[in-house]
C-alpha cells in the first residue's frame, strides 16, 4: 500500500536524522512536516511519524561549515516559524511535542553521536532563528486553540515562559495581546496550580522585557482586573506556604502597576476595596467578609505584603473617586495607629526594625491620604497626635532608629526620619489651604511649637549637615507660612520667637546655594516665611528691621542670583511701607562701598539686557516711541483680547523686576542719591518715568487693537494720536535729560582735565625753578672764578 510505504519512508528519515538535522536539510524536513499535517486530517496513522519529525527540531542542528549558520538562517527561521503554525493541527500529541521541542531550544543536550563531518550549531542559534521567525507570536495566537485543554495549555505556557526571556520575543507577544490573554487564565481551573504560576511568570517577563505601558494597557480592562482580583483573593485566603505567598506578592506588585495607570477601573472592579481592607483590618480590627480566613503570620512575605498594601493606598489616594472608600474603611485611623512613640509594638511578632519600617511607611502614606480626606483627618484629631509625636521626636528620650529602609534614610541612631515624615503630613494638609486645618493647628499651639522644632533642626545641622534636616527645616517654614498668611494675630505670635530663628537663614554662606544639597530651596522657604509671617504686622516688621533684616536682604540681593532677586525685591517693596525701611536702605553699603540705589540700577540694567530692551552704549533710550518695550513684545502680533484679560504690557509687569525697582525708588526718592555715576543717572531717568512709559505702552496696544478691528471716528483718531504723541514726547524729554546728564558729565570731565593739567603745569614750573636753583648752587660751589669773586665780595663786606 502507498500509505504503508510512506510511513516506512518516514521512519527511515527519522532514523537517518536521529542524531540531528543538517542545516541544509531543515527546509526539506519542514516540507515533509506540512505534508504529514495534511495527511493527518484523513489518516491518524501519520500522527506518530509527525511527532517523531517534530522531535528532530529539538535536537541540535548540525553544520558542515562555519558559514552554514548564516547561509541557511532564513530557511531555518521559516522552518521554526512553521512549528508555531502546526499548532493548528487537531492533535494533542502533536501540540505537546511542538512545545517540548521549543523548550529543548533552551536545554540543548548534544547527541551521543554526530553525523560524519558535521558539528553542532552554536547554543543560541535556534533561539535567534525563533526570534526572527516570530515563533512567540504564533504560540500566543495558538492559546485560543487550547482554551479548554489544560495539559496542552500548560505546555504552551511552559514554552512561552522560555521564549519570554527575550526582549524581542516579548515585543512580539505583546503585539499578539499576550498580557490580556494570560491574565484571563490566572483564575482558570487547575488542581496543580501550574496555570497561575506559569501565567504570572510570563506576565512578569513581559513587564520587564517589553513596553511596560503597553502591557499595563492590555491588563487594565475590567475583565482582567476581575480575574486578577479573584486569584489574588484566593491566594490570600487559601494560599499557604512560601511559594504561594511569594506569588500573592507578585500579583500585588502587578496590581500596583495597574493602579498607577489613571484609566484603570480599580474601584469599579472592587479590587481597590479588597486591597484597602487588607491593608487596614489588623489596625482598626474591623471584621470583613472580604478577607474572611486571612491571618497575618508575621513572615517575611507577609511583611512585604503589608508594605505593598500601604504603598497601593498611597497610589489610590491620587484618585479623587477613591476618597469615599478611604473614609469608609478607616484608612486614616489605621495609619494614625503608627503615629506614636515606639514602646511595645502592636504586633508583637514584628521585630523592632520591621516595626520602624512599617511606622515610617505608614506616616509617609498618611501624607498622601490626608489631603484627600481632610474632614476624616480632623475628626481623628490627627493634628494633635502629630504635634505630640513631633514633641517626642525632638525630646531626649533614648531611641536608636535603625535607618535600614528607604523611608529610614538619615534616621540611623536618631528620630529624624520620624520627624521628617510627620512634618510632611502637616505640610501636605496645610497646603490644601483649608481654614479648618489651619485653625485646628493654631488652636493646638503649632505656631509656638514649630519654631522650637525648627531650632532643634538648625542645631542638629550645625553638628552634621544632612539633606533630611534641610528638608525638615524647609517644611516647617512652609507650614508656618501657610498658617500665618493673612492673619495679623498669628504673625505677631510668630514674631516673639520666630524672627530670631529666621534671621540666621539670611546669613547663609552664598557658596552653599550651589552645592545641590537643598540650601537654595531652604533659603527660598525662609524668604517665603518672611513674606507670609512678618510682612503686614507692624510689630513683627519692626522687630525684623531692628535685627538688621533689611541689611541682610540687601546683602542677598547683591549676590544677583536670578531665582532670588524677584522675591527679595518683592519683600523689600512690601517692607517699604514701613518708615524705617527707606532709612535702612539708604544706610546700607555693600562691597566697594556700593549703595542700595546703585545696586537697584545695576539690577535694572541687567534685566533690560536679558529682556532685549534697546539701549545705546551710554544706556540712553534708542526708540522714543517705545522706550521700555522688550524684544518678546516686539515679536508679538496684535491679538485683540477682552477687557478682563491682561495684555502683554500688563503681564510683563508681573514677570519683570522693573516695576519692583521703580516702586523702591519711589520710596528712596530720585534725588540726592549717593554713590551714583553719570551712567547710573542716565538709567535713573528711565526708571523715574517708568510708569509714564508703561501707560504709553498700554495705549499703544489699545491703538493697535482698535485699528485692527475698527476704523476710529475723527475725534477718536485725534485723541489716540494726541496720546501717542504725548508718550513719544515723554520719551524725547527723557532723552534730552539723559543728554544733559552726559553733557554735564563731559563738562565735569573737561574741568577735571583742566584742573589736572594746571596741577601738572604748576608741578612742572616748580620743577624748573628747583632745577635752576640747583644749577646756580652748583655753579657757585664748583667754579673757581666764581668762588674768587664771592670771596672778594665777602672780604669787602
Amino acid at each position: 500500500d502507498l500509505e504503508k510505504e510512506q510511513l516506512k519512508t518516514l521512519k527511515k528519515v527519522v532514523k537517518h536524522f536521529e542524531n540531528g538535522l543538517p542545516l541544509k536539510n531543515v527546509a526539506q524536513i519542514t516540507e515533509i512536516l506540512n505534508l504529514c499535517a495534511e495527511k493527518m486530517n484523513e489518516q491518524e496513522a501519520f500522527t506518530e511519524p509527525l511527532c517523531e519529525l517534530i522531535k528532530l527540531f529539538g535536537l541540535p542542528f548540525q553544520k558542515k561549515k562555519s558559514s552554514d549558520e548564516g547561509k541557511y538562517s532564513v530557511e531555518v527561521s521559516q522552518s521554526i516559524a512553521q512549528l508555531g503554525y502546526l499548532m493548528r493541527v487537531p492533535s494533542s500529541q502533536v501540540k505537546i511535542q511542538i512545545c517540548k521541542s521549543i523548550v529543548s531550544f533552551y536545554n540543548m543536550e548534544l547527541p551521543g553521536k554526530l553525523l560524519s563531518g558535521y558539528q553542532p550549531t552554536t547554543a543560541n542559534y535556534k533561539i535567534l532563528r525563533a526570534e526572527e521567525g516570530r515563533l512567540a507570536e504564533a504560540l500566543v495566537w495558538s492559546l485560543a486553540l487550547v482554551e479548554n485543554q489544560l495539559t496542552e495549555k500548560l505546555w504552551v505556557l511552559k514554552a512561552l515562559q522560555h521564549l519570554s526571556t527575550s526582549e524581542i520575543n516579548c515585543g512580539q507577544m505583546v503585539k499578539a495581546q499576550a498580557a490580556s490573554r494570560l491574565c484571563l487564565y490566572l483564575n482558570g481551573a487547575d488542581p496543580s496550580g501550574q496555570l497561575v504560576f506559569r501565567s504570572s511568570d510570563i506576565l512578569w517577563n513581559l513587564l520587564e522585557n517589553a513596553s511596560k505601558e503597553e502591557v499595563v494597557n492590555q491588563l487594565r480592562s475590567l475583565e482582567c482586573l476581575q480575574a486578577l482580583k479573584e486569584v489574588f483573593l484566593d491566594l490570600v485566603t487559601h494560599g499557604f506556604g512560601h511559594r504561594y505567598h511569594q506569588l500573592r506578592n507578585d500579583l500585588l506588585v502587578i496590581a500596583t502597576l495597574l493602579a498607577e495607570s489613571p484609566a484603570t477601573p480599580m474601584i469599579e472592579s472592587g479590587f481597590a476595596k479588597i486591597l484597602i481592607v487588607l491593608a487596614t483590618f489588623t489596625e482598626v480590627e474591623r471584621p470583613s467578609s472580604l478577607v474572611k480566613g486571612f491571618k497575618l503570620t508575621y513572615s517575611y512575605e507577609d511583611f512585604e505584603m503589608k508594605k505593598l498594601l500601604f504603598n497601593i493606598i498611597g497610589i489610590l489616594s491620587k484618585d479623587p473617586s477613591a476618597a469615599q472608600l478611604l473614609i469608609e474603611n478607616d484608612v486614616i485611623p489605621a495609619l494614625l495607629y503608627y503615629v506614636e512613640q515606639y514602646q511595645t509594638p502592636g504586633f508583637p511578632d514584628w521585630s523592632a526594625t520591621q516595626y520602624e519600617e512599617l511606622q515610617l511607611h505608614a506616616i509617609a502614606v498618611l501624607a498622601s491620604v490626608a489631603p484627600v480626606v481632610v474632614d476624616k483627618y480632623l475628626s481623628c484629631r490627627a493634628n494633635t497626635r502629630l504635634l505630640v509625636f513631633l514633641k517626642w521626636c525632638i525630646g531626649q528620650d533614648p531611641f536608636f532608629g535603625r535607618g535600614n529602609s528607604f523611608h529610614g534614610t538619615g534616621g540611623r541612631g536618631n528620630k529624624l526620619a520620624q520627624m521628617r515624615y510627620s512634618l510632611r503630613v502637616l505640610r501636605s494638609v496645610v497646603a490644601t489651604y483649608n481654614d479648618a486645618v489651619s485653625k485646628n493647628l493654631c488652636d493646638q499651639g503649632a505656631i509656638s511649637q514649630l519654631p522650637d522644632i525648627l531650632k532643634y533642626a538648625v542645631d542638629k545641622s550645625k553638628e552634621k549637615e544632612a539633606s533630611i534636616l534641610l528638608e525638615s527645616q524647609a517644611d516647617i517654614l512652609l507650614i508656618l507660612s501657610v498658617l500665618c498668611e493673612n492673619d495679623v494675630d498669628r504673625k505677631e505670635l510668630f514674631s516673639y520667637e520666630g524672627i530670631d530663628i529666621l534671621i540666621p537663614f539670611f546669613k547663609m554662606d552664598p557658596r552653599m546655594l550651589n552645592t545641590g544639597l537643598g540650601h537654595n530651596c531652604l533659603l527660598l522657604s525662609a524668604l517665603d516665611c518672611l513674606w507670609s509671617c512678618v510682612v503686614g504686622c507692624y510689630i513683627a516688621e519692626n522687630h525684623f528691621i531692628e535685627k538688621g533684616g533689611i541689611f541682610l536682604l540687601l546683602d542677598l540681593l547683591a549676590l544677583k542670583e536670578k531665582n532670588l532677586c524677584n522675591i527679595i525685591l518683592g519683600i523689600l517693596v512690601e517692607f517699604s511701607d514701613n518708615a524705617q525701611t527707606p532709612l535702612h536702605m539708604s544706610i546700607w553699603r555693600g562691597k566697594g562701598d556700593q549703595t542700595a540705589a546703585n545696586l537697584l540700577i545695576q539690577l535694572w540694567r541687567q534685566e533690560e539686557l536679558d529682556l532685549g530692551v534697546r539701549r545705546d552704549l551710554d544706556g540712553k533710550i534708542v526708540d522714543a516711541k517705545r522706550p521700555i518695550v522688550t524684544s518678546f513684545q516686539k515679536q508679538q502680533k496684535v491679538i485683540p483680547v477682552p477687557g478682563s484679560c491682561p495684555s502683554f504690557a500688563i503681564m510683563e509687569i508681573a514677570e519683570s523686576i522693573r516695576a519692583k525697582v521703580y516702586s523702591l525708588f519711589c520710596k528712596l526718592g530720585f534725588e540726592n542719591l549717593p554713590g551714583l555715576s553719570a551712567k547710573d543717572f542716565v538709567t535713573l531717568a528711565i526708571i523715574q518715568h517708568y510708569i509714564d512709559f508703561k501707560i504709553g505702552e498700554v495705549w499703544s496696544e489699545i491703538c493697535a487693537e482698535v485699528k485692527e478691528e475698527f476704523r476710529p471716528v475723527t475725534s477718536d483718531k485725534r485723541t489716540l494720536k494726541l496720546i501717542s504723541e504725548m508718550s513719544e514726547n515723554t520719551g524725547k524729554k527723557v532723552v534730552a535729560l539723559q543728554n544733559e546728564v552726559l553733557e554735564k558729565q563731559l563738562q565735569h570731565q573737561i574741568l577735571q582735565e583742566k584742573k589736572t593739567y594746571k596741577q601738572i603745569q604748576a608741578a612742572h614750573t616748580q620743577g624748573e625753578l628747583i632745577n635752576k636753583s640747583w644749577k646756580d648752587f652748583v655753579a657757585r660751589t664748583s667754579n673757581y672764578e666764581a668762588l674768587k669773586v664771592r670771596n672778594l665780595r665777602e672780604q669787602k663786606i
